[in-house]
């Protein structure tokens, strides 16, 4: 089944579905076999059902999240990006461009007065300081940017909560 757009997967989903999807929010490196335990599924069942819901796009991937300040990046930043004028192209180049910007973790396409939050873990308040200057203003369209430190990152409920 392809997602179309506006499809609603949630409507597609059956409670061992939404179980599944939940132990694996909880610990993503479970085993098929210790997450078929835990559902009280078959294991062929269970890897069944993991290959079925990445078929269907509703698990995107599985990532290692890093400790940055263990890799020495204890600067967490989240940088606002205005842009000029919004012409396809130009916002999509902008939008490219970000997203290869080492160091950047997450860039956010957002409406309102910003068009882009860019989500950046750095070594120190120079290195933060450079892909401003050197990766995001260097940009014609880019009219304006704000930085804001990040004291602390918590996770939240979930999708699933």
């Amino acid at each position: 089944m392809a997602k179309t757009q506006g499809s609603d997967w949630a409507d597609d989903l059956d409670d061992v579905d939404v179980a599944i999807l939940r132990a694996l929010s909880d610990d993503a490196d479970t085993t098929n076999k210790a997450l078929a335990q835990r559902l009280g599924l078959a294991e062929s069942t269970c890897a069944h059902r993991i290959r079925a819901l990445r078929a269907r796009g509703v698990i995107r991937d599985t990532r290692a999240r890093l400790d940055g300040a263990a890799l020495g990046l204890p600067l967490q930043a989240i940088i606002r990006v205005r842009l000029g004028n919004h012409t396809p192209e130009g916002v999509r180049a902008v939008y490219d461009a970000l997203v290869a910007t080492p160091r950047v973790l997450q860039v956010f396409h957002v409406a309102g007065m910003d068009d882009f939050l860019v989500h950046v873990a750095v070594q120190d308040a120079t290195a933060l300081r450079d892909i401003v200057l050197e990766h995001i203003t260097v940009h014609a369209i880019v009219r304006a940017t704000e930085t804001q430190l990040v004291f602390e990152l918590r996770d939240g409920a979930g999708m699933l909560a």
